[in-house]
């Protein structure tokens, strides 16, 4: 299961999709956008256009931004998403 999330610290959306990920406990990487600048145009690309954070991406697949994480979560989809379920 690869999980990317890309950010900036100080994005409120940012928090709460780490959050939403957090309480999952799957293991992801996150990139920081502030640090790596360089690679927005990768994110952008991968993210079919979106140029805001956060983006995740699940074993390489655009999941969207903050809200629809935690739309998934709400609807219980993230964990069958995220191979959680069976």
């Amino acid at each position: 299961m690869s999980v990317v999330i890309y950010v900036k610290p100080t994005c409120p959306f940012c928090k709460k999709a780490i959050l939403v990920l957090n309480r999952t406990k799957v293991l992801y990487t996150t990139v920081d956008l502030t640090k790596e600048p360089g690679r927005k145009p990768e994110m952008v690309k991968r993210a079919n256009g979106a140029s805001t954070v956060p983006q995740i991406f699940v074993n390489g697949a655009h999941i969207g931004d903050c809200n629809r994480l935690v739309a998934l979560e709400k609807s219980g989809q993230l964990r069958k998403i995220l191979g959680l379920l069976p």
